[in-house]
């Protein structure tokens, strides 16, 4: 049984023909296709704010679903769509014009560079119960990470497949956030030696954000332990290295030139 509030993750787990049945119904739903993307997406993603994303009805989704066996619950639709259930966190509710900062990284992250710095700046510049507005044209999971674990309170707002607004909320002070990250090349040669032979090489210098990280700890998830991951970056990705600590993998890095990086990645 199904209802709006069904997550898209779990009708492609109950039925390998949901997948393309949905990207039929709008195309752009066809990112699903990408393993990466469907992994970081569906899971988050209800029917109602699929159709919401995708131009189309909830009606359409049960059109679609029921000839492979679903069936629906009609009664949850209607309370969805009236918002009744929607998780809006309390500093949402009364928001103040004043102690709004928006910040739009789009036009930064299509000119090929890595918003991080910029953000990080507007996010020292919070007072307490300030609220940072990020416009972006993806869910900054790995900033809601970073930030979660400083104590920032956020909520993801999809506005469309193209514009996703994420708000974090500022309740107390807190700690200072690393956010210059160095080169760490040390003893480079005699890691790679160590691994000769036992390398998996991925390159995730054309995927778009946040694919990257994605990628590579996805690859991480299935390295065996006397394995390491080498990985063709173009930048120093910054969001990634305080997961890698968290996961108990060690990593170094190598600037190669402007524009291409290499990392090393295995389990300490």
């Amino acid at each position: 049984m199904i209802n709006a509030s069904t997550k898209i993750a779990d009708l492609i787990k109950r039925h390998p023909d949901a997948l393309e049945a949905i990207v039929s119904i709008s195309p752009k739903f066809t990112k699903l296709r990408n393993p990466i993307l469907r992994k970081v997406i569906a899971g988050r993603t209800s029917i109602a704010m699929a159709s919401k994303l995708g131009g189309c009805k909830i009606d359409d989704f049960f059109r679609i679903l029921q000839p492979l066996g679903f069936g629906v619950d009609g009664s949850v639709e209607a309370i969805y769509e009236n918002g009744e259930n929607e998780n809006v966190p309390e500093f949402m509710k009364n928001i103040q014009a004043e102690k709004m900062i928006e910040l739009d990284v789009r036009p930064v992250i299509e000119s090929g560079k890595d918003p991080l710095n910029i953000i990080m700046q507007k996010v020292k510049t919070l007072e307490t119960g300030s609220i940072l507005k990020i416009v972006n044209s993806f869910e900054p999971t790995p900033l809601l990470h970073l930030l979660g674990k400083q104590g920032f309170e956020s909520y993801v707002e999809v506005i469309n497949t193209d514009l996703v607004n994420t708000y974090f909320y500022k309740k107390v002070d807190s700690p200072s956030l690393k956010t210059e990250i160095t080169a760490n090349s040390s003893n480079w040669d005699e890691v790679i030696k160590r691994y000769d032979g036992k390398l998996k090489t991925i390159d995730v210098r054309t995927m778009e954000m946040p694919l990257p990280m994605h990628t590579i700890l996805e690859s991480l998830n299935t390295l065996p332990e006397d394995q390491a991951l080498f990985v063709f970056h173009k930048r120093i990705p910054v969001f990634l290295l305080p997961e890698l600590e968290e996961q108990h993998f060690s990593y170094r890095i190598k600037e190669i030139s402007d524009g291409e990086v290499h990392l090393l990645i295995y389990k300490d």
